[in-house]
């Protein structure tokens, strides 16, 4: 294995032969690019919603934080198996050799420090979220759960993004070092969500999972998969509805909306159909991240405004 000052030397050749620094930080971009939509948007969604956001000064922070995360956990699950990208999405910056396979492993390890001390600018809290993420970073990717029995690899990914959102979720806020019981519901409302429909993204990576031995839902269940995305989606719906204190025009839009996208995975039959399903999944989960805020706004006194506790 080269040494540390190997890498070094071939991250440093790496960065002479780009062109510029805006072409290094568009190959950073093309790292997280496929997960703005499906990370970024719909944590920041819930951390205003949850937070809520009390100055719109502190959106691009949130924003930052989780880009850099996505950065540190895309860094890491591109370099486990370059594969699986060389078949599935050649876009991305190694197989388009726009870095180098060791270079982005170093570069992997040099982010992770970046991001702890962008964490500690806000407060310990938010520096033990970042930890946490890096941990799953590594028990996901190096120690195999995403390889592994698919119910393992959904609840590894639920606990991960529970780290973005309790780290976004405390710079929204007014301090920090807490959330309240409206945040903390909305990111264990997030947590099972997750949990039980994240799978919804494996529908088009079959081909590139099926190649490097992952056993995902779609593969291990087949076109019955579909319905495991389907049911889940319509009693989140339901449930987050009556939790929420919806009204009924408004949870009637929301469950059909989780209606449209069960039926876009029901008839979809090929890998670019499984992407607008997805892109329409992420839909519903950025709503359903942003129903904190209408909780706060217009249920206060509903049902469940009695389970938290009235606190706003």
């Amino acid at each position: 294995m080269p040494s540390s000052s190997a890498l070094s030397r071939q991250l440093a050749r790496d960065l002479r032969t780009l062109r510029d620094i805006p072409h290094f930080l568009h190959t950073l971009f093309l790292f997280t690019k496929s997960d703005i939509k499906t990370t970024v948007f719909p944590v920041t969604s819930l951390a205003i919603a949850s937070a809520p956001i009390d100055n719109i000064l502190r959106l691009p922070h949130v924003v930052f934080w989780v880009w850099t995360h996505v950065l540190q956990f895309d860094l890491s699950n591109q370099t486990v198996d370059p594969q699986e990208d060389a078949l599935n999405k050649r876009e991305r910056p190694i197989p388009a050799q726009r870095i180098t396979l060791a270079s982005a492993r170093l570069l992997r390890w040099l982010v992770v420090p970046v991001c702890w001390r962008l964490s500690a600018l806000y407060s310990v809290q938010t520096v033990y979220a970042s930890i946490a993420n890096i941990a799953l970073t590594i028990i996901y990717d190096d120690l195999g759960a995403a390889s592994g029995h698919w119910a393992v690899r959904n609840v590894v990914n639920g606990l991960g993004f529970s780290s973005f959102e309790v780290g976004a979720t405390l710079i929204a806020g007014s301090d920090p070092r807490r959330l309240d019981s409206i945040a903390m519901c909305s990111i264990l409302a997030s947590v099972g969500i997750f949990v039980t429909t994240i799978h919804a993204q494996d529908f088009k990576d079959v081909e590139g999972d099926r190649a490097v031995g992952r056993r995902t839902i779609p593969i291990v269940f087949g076109d019955a998969a579909k319905y495991t995305v389907l049911f889940p989606l319509l009693a989140w719906s339901l449930g987050l509805s009556v939790f929420w204190g919806l009204e009924y025009i408004t949870a009637a839009a929301f469950t059909a909306l989780a209606t449209y996208v069960g039926a876009l995975y029901l008839r979809a039959k090929t890998v670019r159909e499984y992407q607008v399903a997805f892109y329409w999944y992420n839909v519903w989960l950025t709503s359903a991240h942003a129903l904190p805020a209408y909780h706060r706004v217009f249920s206060q006194h509903t049902t469940s405004s009695i389970v938290l506790g009235h606190e706003t």
